[in-house]
């Protein structure tokens, strides 16, 4: 019996990784063994997160399977919208411009900066008093 074809990509926001197979399908989503409702709470995260799939049009043709961990949920959702678009990527070639347009390739690599010392955060210092 011939086993089917699965597609791996890694997605990173913020201090999260998402590491996600994409195999094709009906269209069964699982992230973390749960259902995308019940581990995001928002509709927004959801929405964000399964963005590629709606770009690419291939929301029913694709299941996803999605293990992710560290950081918050905003955070999350866009470390699994990172690895759907490299797995989608790796399964269709011709994804790539509608990919690449949405801008869903780019991995954000804004992070949180470091506290420095002597100071109250990364920026914010004391507060001065003259008196």
């Amino acid at each position: 019996m011939a086993e089917q074809q699965s597609y791996y990509g890694t997605g990173r926001r913020k201090t999260s990784v998402a590491r996600v197979w994409v195999s094709p399908g009906s269209g069964n989503i699982t992230i973390n063994n749960r259902t995308p409702e019940s581990y995001f709470h928002r509709e927004t995260w959801t929405l964000h997160a399964f963005e590629p799939l709606d770009v690419t049009n291939s929301k029913e043709k694709y299941n996803v399977k999605v293990f992710v961990t560290g950081g918050g949920l905003t955070g999350q959702s866009g470390a699994v919208r990172h690895g759907i678009a490299r797995a989608l990527l790796k399964a269709n070639e011709s994804y790539k411009s509608s990919l690449k347009s949405a801008g869903l390739l780019t991995r954000d690599s804004r992070m949180v900066e470091s506290k420095k010392y002597g100071k109250r955060k990364a920026r914010r210092g004391q507060q001065f008093s003259k008196r």
